[in-house]
């Protein structure tokens, strides 16, 4: 497990001074000089609004989102990805930009770091087994490895490939699921100005229980929408695959969007326990990005397109 001293690490009280709750496409930029060496993410007070977050959110502290965390590739429990990712390798890193594109590439992450500006997003994090979190994320649009790649007319859908590696990542020797872990959004979804990739948190690199160096962030949907250390992103005109919605159809839908009226066979997704909460709290349509985002699915019937 990779560690950060805690007097390294950007105070709790500090962030919730500083940091605004993110709902719209707007963010705060910031100046990065985010290398790969780790722990070189560095924040220009200067340009941070003293804001603060939404009523009734709170940021989870750094060991709450280190230490918790669904990441099969490293074990099914929680607190296997931060115990059995010390192995794992997060640079180098290159990925894959290709499919149905004017530009296909693959690029080093470093090299394409040098290319976008780094942000700021504090957003809500809700998993599908209804627990959630709130998280200061670093990172930048989607849009802008998109607009790299200059997509064709017919591309419809970005599908993203999270690395391969069972020597490191442990979890990849079992097959409960098939390897790798794939997942997919609808281009306009990949367009949202609220979908990003993120490269930290806290305002330090990404851990490898976090899904360094690179993860995706979606924040309406349901927190496995958001796929880790990524590899591949490839364009298409058809629906991709994703991973859970392939294993068990009935339970995962490809769109996922959180939805406190379509519940889950087994439990119910009206309410959620918050980490580091006793009492659970009502669970909010598009994890409170409604306004955001509920235009994207206009006349869909959101029960047959979970």
């Amino acid at each position: 497990m990779v560690k950060i001293l805690s007097s390294e690490i950007t105070p709790y009280s500090l962030y919730l001074n500083r940091r605004k709750f993110i709902k719209s496409a707007a963010a705060v930029p910031i100046v990065s000089s985010l290398s790969l060496g780790g722990n070189a993410f560095h924040l220009d007070n200067s340009q941070i609004y003293n804001q603060q977050l939404e009523e009734n959110d709170e940021l989870n502290t750094y060991e709450e989102i280190t230490s918790y965390n669904n990441f099969y590739e490293f074990g099914m429990g929680k607190s296997d990805p931060m115990e059995n990712s010390e192995k794992f390798q997060a640079q180098p890193w290159s990925i894959k930009v290709e499919g149905l594109v004017n530009k296909a590439f693959t690029i080093n992450l470093e090299d394409l770091l040098n290319k976008v500006t780094i942000e700021d997003r504090v957003y809500r994090l809700r998993c599908v087994e209804a627990w959630s979190m709130v998280i200061p994320w670093q990172g930048f649009p989607l849009a802008d490895i998109i607009d790299m790649a200059n997509p064709l007319g017919d591309a419809k859908f970005v599908q993203f490939e999270t690395v391969f590696r069972p020597e490191e990542m442990p979890g990849q020797k079992k097959r409960f699921l098939p390897w790798p872990y794939v997942e997919g959004l609808r281009m306009d979804e990949a367009m949202h100005p609220l979908t990003i990739l993120s490269t930290g948190l806290y305002g330090h690199d990404l851990l490898n229980q976090n899904g360094a160096p690179l993860r995706l962030v979606v924040p309406w949907k349901y927190g496995f929408k958001s796929i880790k250390s990524i590899v591949a992103i490839r364009f298409t005109d058809k629906q991709p695959d994703a991973t859970w919605s392939m294993v068990a159809p009935s339970e995962y839908g490809f769109y996922s969007n959180v939805n406190n009226n379509v519940h889950h066979p087994r439990w119910s997704q009206g309410t959620e326990r918050r980490i580091g909460e006793f009492s659970r709290r009502s669970t909010l349509m598009f994890n409170g990005y409604e306004e955001e985002v509920v235009h994207l699915y206009k006349g869909m019937d959101l029960n047959i397109f979970y």
